[in-house]
């Protein structure tokens, strides 16, 4: 079993920045990546990024690259996502999920395990 938290959302205006938290504990050795999802009122749940636990390769959707930025401290096996030059349509809650595997079978996160609680990022002016 793996536990994953969130934090660290809120309400920023358009142009501001985020910082995400993603804390595990448990069962930390039993996944190969960790990706953060997002989903948004009356939308599906959508990938933004997943990162490779070997090596800290981390990859992202299009709608976010050079906006997001995934880093780690592995001594507290906590994950970060920084989120720059937020826009409305970021808007969503945000989740920290466990996976087998990054970038693979044509997903950025292959075969996800398990799920935070989430948290609401608003971005509004």
């Amino acid at each position: 079993q793996v536990q994953l938290v969130e934090s660290g959302g809120g309400l920023v205006q358009p142009g501001g920045s985020l910082r995400l938290s993603c804390a595990a504990s448990g069962s930390t050795q039993d996944y190969s990546a960790i990706g953060w999802f997002r989903q948004a009122p009356g939308k599906e749940r959508e990938e933004v990024s997943c990162m490779d636990r070997s090596d800290g390769r981390t990859y992202y959707a299009d709608s976010v690259k050079d906006r997001f930025t995934v880093s780690r401290d592995k001594t507290t096996n906590t994950v970060y996502l920084q989120m720059n030059s937020l826009i409305p349509e970021d808007t969503a809650v945000y989740y920290c999920a466990t996976a087998e595997a990054a970038q693979a079978h044509g997903v950025l996160c292959w075969w996800v395990g398990y799920w935070g609680q989430g948290t609401q990022v608003t971005v509004s002016s």
